[in-house]
């Protein structure tokens, strides 16, 4: 009989990649000659049990080693005060080895700890050994990740970037410091640190938000910053929440601390410059040079509100658009950088938001670097009531970025893993999340008391050594530092400190645009005002027009086959130019077009414009027969034109209006819009309006040209697809309804700059173009709203000539009464006031009632700021005349609100103007279409009888 002899094991490869079962394959040759039977079979089975038993040991340690790589940071030692878990679960896994008899989980023995096993390719604990006794295995696994380091990486689907994050924490000896980098952190610790102490010391009863628990937020961005300026970044945006501002602001942008500390000081007068905020939600904007890598870098921390996490999308956007102008596509560059708290970075769903705009290619930046100060607790709420997740960090999970969570109270950890985040982004683009497990050391602000809510904590916390002193003593220990140096640094910043504040006490008067963060070099005159206050013409010539109506009826490109409706579409362009006319699209193709022509770039953003949601724009088109094949028309107009972007965004308001505002702050040569794909949704962004784009300038002395494009209109669709709420943002205007202003030559381009934002219901595609042009060549910028149509984009009469957008033409903010009634003013019985769409509607009723003569029909184009000077030309004209505000929105909707006083002031409360529309209700709209035409006709036959208002007292 003949014998066997094992020679090889193969395992497949399934585990290690899938977590599937393993196929043990054992390949064998038969033995030459005859053995006696019974030491045949004795022998094969000895041999056999022995080799099966070394192949399941074998597969046993690689699951063990994986199972390290995949939940070892659930038993890190990541909370600096050693009572909680950093995870809600406090889950320890039991296929971790923290007692002996868990060996028996993989079948195996204290007797197996010295035997040595070989060590899979899917690990780097060997670093040039292939194999290692399964007691050193376990050892060096504890150190990678069961240390003051824990790594979330294996859900991330991608073999190389697994391999890459096991190589940087799994290397033997890795993480080694020299002796400069360790006085170096030491050196940004005693900043960090002193600074808060300075500030307790001179402003005890001030509310600050300071830093004490966490002073170790100071190295770690600088450590990124610096392995960024390394490795050629020059640009960093930064958002962050109030908490650690003020030492951020100091010790990582460098603002000049007397600056800071002129904060604190009530006495001090505020400049004119707008209403300012408070001192620990400002940003700034710093050129300097990396000390590390003596570089120049450009600094920029972006002021935002205390809305937590509204500022994350608004740094992406700022980012984006920075690496836009400078061609930094790949990001190496321009780099953004966030910092959030714990209880935030699980609540608030914009961060989600911001999340998903990561690697959208209009809106990436290429990779972002997430700071989280854990804090381990909200305001008063402990994490166990603040998130469903085990960590605050899950949210990350959702786009593959690795979260390293370290335990703040080591230095040197936390420099480690900012080394490797940094790194990170720079070979992946990716986003990473770098989670510091620290303590609060005060309340939620300096004056809060936490020991009502978190006693036990607070009891540890008070009784926990401070990091500085922890790391310190270990560096004078080991002989890095003496104590002389030690205490000359901590010297040597106190006196810097003191210096600064002899300087704030000259200061007399506080300045906000000396914490501007996104300056706009020679735009403004050197004080920061317009360096003229006109504006010309809109219009532009015939030929530009011809020329853009040419390229946007045709296809650009050769061989390129579209959709049948839309050759239809591109035929009706090509008519209305020959015609000399434009609809609504056509429109808005002419002023894109012929600011492009001018070196503007334009950037359409939101859901589903490409096409439009009415199907009007289709400035993307698409090849039927080849997949993903697009041509933009817009880019094909001129040989040297500027670039136009149009993109489709994720299905967000919050998060894409915040990433257009960031876009839009960082040059005033670009005119950047956000269409809703309805006016009614961006409720959802309410926060992005209230906080930055209505007050932004206010605040932060911050321009922005951002449009709003709100599609707007009761129109039978609903009450969620009906109203824009006019209404909100008429009442956030900042005009006064109650003083006339004084009527000058350049009345409208000083209104324009007072206001805090324009707005516009357009009700002609021409008045459209121009206001759009409007927006870049008027010498500063505001936010410009506008209710846009849905009706009126098809409407036959909503059409524009040529003539009424070709050079010498411009906008107009009321366009008054153009027919029989105008030539014949004192026979005019009414008035009727309106805006927008319902223009049409009363148009048509007149005409079918024959009262062309006997009613005026004057059309509000812009709403904010009043045009007093117009209406009071419309009124004084019809001296006689009864007048009345028809709008199709509610009475305590729509405009009524807000141009009733305004209206009084004009007449100096001498003649009322009568409300006619629809009564006042909860909902915007009905959603019976019945209803809706009902409520039409009611208003159309109370506008148009002129004896309605009889016997009325006023």
């Amino acid at each position: 009989m003949h014998g066997w002899k094992i020679l090889k094991v193969f395992t497949s490869p399934g585990m290690f990649s899938s977590g599937m079962p393993m196929r043990v394959l054992l390949l064998a040759r038969r033995t030459k000659g005859l053995l006696h039977p019974h030491f045949h079979s004795q022998g094969l089975a000895q041999a056999s049990a022995k080799a099966e038993k070394m192949v399941e040991d074998h597969l046993a340690v690689h699951s063990l080693i994986r199972a390290y790589q995949i939940r070892g940071h659930h038993v890190a030692q990541l909370d600096p005060l050693g009572i909680l878990d950093a995870d809600l679960d406090s889950f320890v896994p039991s296929d971790l080895i923290t007692t002996i008899d868990k060996l028996g989980f993989y079948g195996l023995c204290e007797a197996d700890l010295d035997k040595i096993f070989r060590l899979p390719t899917t690990t780097f604990i060997g670093g040039n050994e292939h194999a290692l006794p399964l007691r050193e295995i376990i050892r060096r696994l504890e150190n990678s990740y069961c240390g003051h380091i824990g790594v979330e990486f294996m859900f991330i689907n991608n073999v190389e970037q697994c391999q890459w994050i096991r190589q940087k924490f799994e290397t033997p000896e890795i993480m080694k410091f020299t002796n400069e980098e360790k006085r170096t952190l030491l050196a940004r610790l005693v900043r960090s640190t002193r600074f808060e102490d300075f500030l307790a010391r001179k402003w005890s009863s001030e509310k600050r938000f300071g830093l004490e628990g966490c002073e170790v937020l100071i190295p770690a961005l600088k450590t990124v910053i610096d392995k960024g300026s390394e490795m050629g970044i020059d640009s960093v945006i930064m958002g962050m929440p109030h908490r650690g501002r003020l030492n951020v602001l100091a010790n990582v942008v460098r603002k000049d601390l007397d600056q800071i500390f002129c904060q604190f000081d009530p006495k001090m007068e505020a400049a004119d410059e707008g209403s300012g905020d408070v001192k620990y939600h400002l940003g700034t904007y710093h050129e300097r040079i990396n000390r590390v890598t003596n570089k120049k870098i450009t600094l920029s921390l972006m002021a935002n509100p205390s809305h937590l996490e509204a500022v994350d999308p608004v740094v992406q956007g700022k980012a984006k658009a920075e690496q836009f102008y400078r061609g930094d596509s790949a990001g190496k560059k321009v780099m953004s950088i966030l910092i959030h708290g714990d209880a935030a970075f699980a609540g608030q769903g914009v961060v989600y938001e911001t999340f998903h705009l990561s690697e959208l290619p209009s809106y990436t930046t290429n990779g972002t670097i997430h700071v989280v100060v854990n804090n381990q607790i909200g305001f008063t709420t402990d994490p166990r009531m603040a998130r469903s997740s085990p960590y605050t960090t899950d949210v990350a999970r959702v786009v593959n970025a690795p979260i390293f969570h370290v335990n703040a109270d080591d230095p040197e950890a936390v420099m480690y893993v900012c080394n490797v985040a940094a790194e990170w982004r720079n070979t992946f683009s990716k986003d990473v999340v770098v989670d510091l497990v620290s303590y609060r050391r005060f309340g939620h602000n300096e004056m809060d008391e936490p020991m009502f809510t978190q006693p036990l904590m607070y009891k540890q916390i008070h009784k926990q050594v401070h990091v500085l002193k922890k790391y310190s003593d270990k560096l004078l220990a080991d002989g890095t530092v003496t104590l002389q140096e030690f205490e000359e640094e901590i010297s040597k910043y106190d006196r810097i400190c003191e210096e600064a504040y002899t300087r704030s006490k000259d200061e007399t008067i506080l300045h906000n645009r000396h914490w501007l963060d996104s300056p706009w070099p020679g735009f403004f005159s050197p004080d920061g005002e317009p360096k003229m206050m006109s504006c010309p013409p809109t219009g532009i010539s015939e030929d530009v027009l011809q020329h853009i109506g040419n390229v946007v009826s045709s296809v650009p490109v050769e061989d390129f086959t579209i959709h049948g409706g839309l050759s239809r579409i591109l035929k009706g362009r090509a008519n209305m130019i020959k015609n000399r006319t434009v609809d609504w699209a056509l429109a808005e193709y002419m002023a894109f077009g012929s600011l492009l022509k001018e070196g503007i770039h334009v950037r359409l953003s939101g859901q589903d414009v490409e096409r439009g949601t009415f199907s009007h724009r289709h400035h993307v088109l698409h090849d039927q027969d080849i997949d993903r094949r697009t041509c933009v028309p817009m880019n094909h107009l001129w040989e040297n034109q500027a670039p136009y972007t149009v993109c489709n965004s994720s299905l967000s308001e919050y998060g894409v209006l915040g990433f257009e505002l960031g876009f839009a702050m960082v040059s005033p040569n670009a005119l950047v819009c956000w269409e809703a794909q309805f006016g009614d949704f961006h409720n959802t962004a309410q926060c992005i309006i209230d906080q930055f784009i209505s007050s932004g300038q206010a605040k932060w002395v911050r321009h922005n040209g951002l449009v709003l494009l709100l599609p707007h209109g009761m129109e039978g669709m609903g009450p969620e697809h009906s109203s824009a709420r006019p209404e909100r943002f008429l009442q956030m205007s900042n005009d006064d309804s109650d003083a006339y202003p004084e009527i000058t030559d350049d009345f409208e381009v000083h209104q324009l700059y007072d206001c805090n934002w324009i707005v516009v219901n357009c009700s002609t595609p021409g008045n459209f173009f121009h206001v759009l042009r409007r927006q870049i060549l008027i010498p500063f910028r505001k936010p410009l709203i506008v209710f846009s149509p849905k009706s009126l984009l098809r409407h036959p009469e909503a059409r524009s000539s040529f003539d009424e957008i070709i050079t010498g033409t411009r906008f107009r903010r009321v366009i008054p009464e153009e027919g029989p009634a105008a030539q014949n003013p004192d026979k005019v019985k009414r008035v009727i006031f309106c805006t927008g769409k319902v223009y049409y509607e009363l148009a048509k009723e007149r005409k079918q009632q024959d009262l062309e003569n006997e009613v005026a029909i004057c059309r509000l184009e812009q709403i904010s700021p009043f045009p007093f000077d117009l209406v009071k030309n419309e009124t004084e004209k019809y001296a006689n005349a009864e007048l009345v505000w028809c709008q199709e929105e509610h009475k305590n909707m729509g405009y009524y609100d807000y141009i009733k006083p305004r209206f009084l002031t004009v007449l100096q409360n001498s003649r009322p103007i009568w409300y006619v529309g629809r009564d006042p209700a909860a909902a915007p709209a009905t959603g019976n279409k019945c209803t809706h035409l009902a409520e039409l006709k009611r208003y159309l036959d109370t506008v148009f009888n002129l004896q309605a208002f009889e016997g009325r007292n006023f």
